[in-house]
């Protein structure tokens, strides 16, 4: 690995390339083993020689934002992981609506705080979601009523090639908590969303209820990588798994949470393979009770140890 490390000192600064850097600092669980190689990559011509040396010498390459929808196992990971750390905006104006362009990397925190200081309605929703940008079109985040799929017009991403390619809103396939990049070669770098002119006072006063609603129900105290299964169409996983009597169960120091049974929190010292094991206990008491099978929304990387 020696002539790909002095490859990517070539392209990348050398304080952003951590060697053995454990993924339990870059993900919202506070969970993973080390990641062979963790880079902080700062633009798209960083990103897109990082594509290709990697490509080059066939080594896999990750790319995680926050980290806030991802279990990493204790074994971590082989490879180079990449977070990037695009963070740029411009905002344009017209008569009926309002154009945002902003990179992957930046949190949709971070945007809800932009939108709201201009004056730009309809991105409230995201404004509690920790994520960033890339992973919640991956996804297709949402919260309170809202999705990504709303307010998205294009985004574009560049493909393992070297080539920058757009899609439009149909093109992203978008469904609940997925859209086409789960199965696209290629790498989100910015997306044009669309909003309305707002007033300040009824942002903020938005945003002051989705946070209050939050921290009355879910578990912000502890780590957690946000709701662990996908909602049902029937009924709401996190009631299903509350009628099994499962909230407050645990393995190791993994649990589900008893404020919000859709989520399992790390109490302190839980493992990846403590989340796991508890992850497929609670799928195989809902299937015995209820005859339903419960698909994880979080996404788990890495190597078992």
């Amino acid at each position: 690995m020696a002539d790909f490390e002095k490859e990517l000192q070539e392209i990348v600064n050398k304080k952003n390339i951590l060697r053995n850097e454990p993924m339990s600092k870059h993900t919202s669980l506070k969970i993973g083993g080390n990641a062979d190689y963790f880079v902080i990559v700062n633009s798209i011509e960083e990103l897109k020689d990082l594509m290709k040396i990697t490509n080059r010498n066939k080594i896999k390459l990750y790319i995680i934002g926050n980290g806030t929808n991802l279990l990493v196992k204790d074994g971590g990971i082989r490879g180079v992981v990449a977070k990037l750390n695009l963070k740029n905006f411009k905002i344009k104006k017209s008569t009926n609506e309002i154009l945002i362009t902003v990179e992957a990397g930046m949190t949709l925190s971070a945007l809800s705080a932009i939108a709201q200081k201009e004056e730009i309605t309809g991105f409230e929703f995201l404004s509690g979601i920790p994520g960033t940008i890339g992973g919640a079109i991956r996804m297709n985040a949402g919260a309170y009523g809202g999705e990504m799929k709303d307010v998205v017009l294009k985004t574009r991403y560049i493909t393992y090639e070297g080539k920058i390619k757009t899609l439009n809103l149909n093109e992203h396939q978008f469904t609940y908590r997925n859209s086409i990049f789960s199965k696209l070669s290629g790498i989100i770098i910015d997306t044009t969303i669309k909003g309305q002119k707002g007033r300040k006072e009824e942002i903020e006063e938005k945003i002051k209820e989705y946070a209050k609603s939050r921290k009355e129900k879910q578990p912000l105290e502890y780590p957690n990588a946000g709701s662990t299964f996908k909602r049902m169409q029937e009924v709401p996983t996190a009631k299903i798994i509350d009628e099994c009597g499962l909230k407050g169960f645990s393995i190791g120091d993994a649990e589900i949470s008893t404020k919000h049974a859709g989520f399992i929190i790390n109490k302190g010292n839980a493992t990846a393979k403590d989340v796991l094991s508890l992850i497929e206990y609670v799928k195989k008491v809902v299937k015995e009770k209820f005859g339903m099978d419960i698909e994880l929304e979080i996404l788990v990387l890495g190597d078992e140890i």
